[in-house]
């Protein structure tokens, strides 16, 4: 009894990671990631992009265009409880 109780204790939720680009980083340790995912429409079958957009705590400087990545964790603000723990691509300036 007591070997089910100590295995069901020691399973801990894992902390939910997405992948973005960034489109604002004008705030002061923050920026702004696009989050676009594919949904298949339930009636015509046609798949749609969806987009969301997540305000992600950063102390390091990243430009518009790059592609990272930002990890969920404890609220920073009433807007922002993400956090961006790399860099993926960076942009390419044009």
């Amino acid at each position: 009894m007591s070997d089910q109780a100590a295995v069901q204790t020691t399973n801990t939720s894992r902390t939910r990671t997405l992948t973005g680009r960034v489109t604002s980083n004008k705030m002061q340790k923050t920026v702004t990631v696009l989050v676009e995912h594919k949904v298949k429409h339930p009636v015509y079958g046609k798949y749609v992009v969806q987009s969301k957009k997540y305000h992600a705590h950063t102390d390091a400087q990243y430009n518009e265009g790059d592609i990272v990545e930002i990890q969920e964790g404890r609220p920073v603000s009433k807007t922002k409880s993400w956090y961006v723990s790399r860099l993926l691509t960076a942009a390419k300036v044009v």
